[in-house]
């Protein structure tokens, strides 16, 4: 199966984001359409289906670091908008005849080779890596050798978290300081209660939509006073580029009040903007290039709040 006939979910995910974007543009052909992609277009529908991607994925142990060849793959459906540290011990109770205790510490993942990083979600390993590749998601388990030149020591859901509000509070920090009002100087993580962010944690770890959603509404609420986000937190990635990913403060409106998109987010960190051969691709869809900014923003962040976009050659041939 090739990876771009995934689960419905994703095909839905971007009519929905095409309707809004006709909407914002007025790209619409007549009234029975307009009402039908305004219809389709309802923000909690939208973030309902992102929050629903799923990647399928196949874990077998790495050959040479076993003795037992006999071992069934473990298939699972993993949230795009989770970690892989949130399914380490499932993969871990499903191969533990070959695994002794002292070398559940040191559980890593690569795909082709790659190792995975721990801290980046699901659904952008997935877009970075294997975009291209067909389904289900190889993914080869290793419990020795662990890459400590190129993953983050060590993975485990307690990390995860403090990495998720680290890259939160930075998120945080680039939409909301320097705006209007008293969240311009404090932003918002730091008026939220400690109960709030454990919320958000569990709400994500747990997979529980509205838990989670509760508390990330308040840092995705763009002030009465202002008209969108101070900047946009995004990170742009190439998985062939010597550098993890671009980032860079980036406005969503033009001095005039005229909403920037994405076309003009490439053009300012890519020399000549999109590159021929290649696409963005982010929660496995191509966004078009027309999106404002601010709606890209507030519709398909990750739970860090971050938009991270991915920078893939074109595939040879479509399905």
């Amino acid at each position: 199966m090739s990876a771009c006939c995934g689960p419905c979910v994703l095909s839905c995910c971007f009519v929905l984001i095409v309707a809004s974007v006709a909407a914002l543009t007025g790209a619409l052909v007549s009234p029975a359409w307009r009402s039908w992609q305004l219809a389709m277009a309802e923000e909690r529908d939208i973030l309902r289906a992102v929050w629903a991607g799923r990647v399928p994925a196949r874990f077998t142990l790495a050959p040479e670091e076993t003795a037992d060849h006999d071992l069934e793959p473990y298939y699972v459906l993993l949230p795009r908008v989770s970690y892989l540290p949130l399914v380490t011990d499932k993969v871990l109770r499903h191969f533990h005849k070959a695994l002794k205790a002292e070398d559940a510490g040191d559980v890593w993942f690569d795909f082709e080779g790659t190792p995975l990083k721990w801290h980046y979600p699901v659904g952008l390993l997935f877009d970075l890596y294997a975009t291209n590749s067909s389904l289900p998601w190889n993914i080869t388990v290793h419990f020795k050798g662990y890459p400590q030149d190129e993953l983050l020591l060590r993975s485990s859901k307690e990390e995860i978290e403090t990495q998720l509000m680290s890259t939160l509070k930075e998120a945080d920090s680039i939409k909301h300081r320097g705006g209007a009002g008293r969240r311009g100087c404090t932003g918002v993580m730091s008026e939220l209660q400690r109960k709030e962010h454990r919320q958000i944690w569990l709400g994500l770890s747990n997979g529980k939509f509205e838990q989670f959603w509760a508390v990330n509404r308040k840092l995705m609420d763009v002030p009465p006073e202002e008209t969108a986000f101070r900047h946009i937190p995004f990170r742009l990635y190439q998985a062939d580029s010597d550098r993890p990913y671009m980032q860079r403060l980036m406005r969503p409106t033009r001095p005039s009040g005229q909403m920037l998109t994405l076309q003009d987010l490439l053009q300012s960190v890519l020399p000549g903007g999109l590159p021929h051969g290649y696409d963005i691709v982010t929660h496995g869809i191509r966004p078009p290039l027309d999106t404002p900014l601010q709606w890209l923003s507030e519709h398909l962040s990750y739970p860090d709040n971050f938009l991270h976009l991915c920078l893939v050659p074109v595939p040879k041939t479509h399905c």
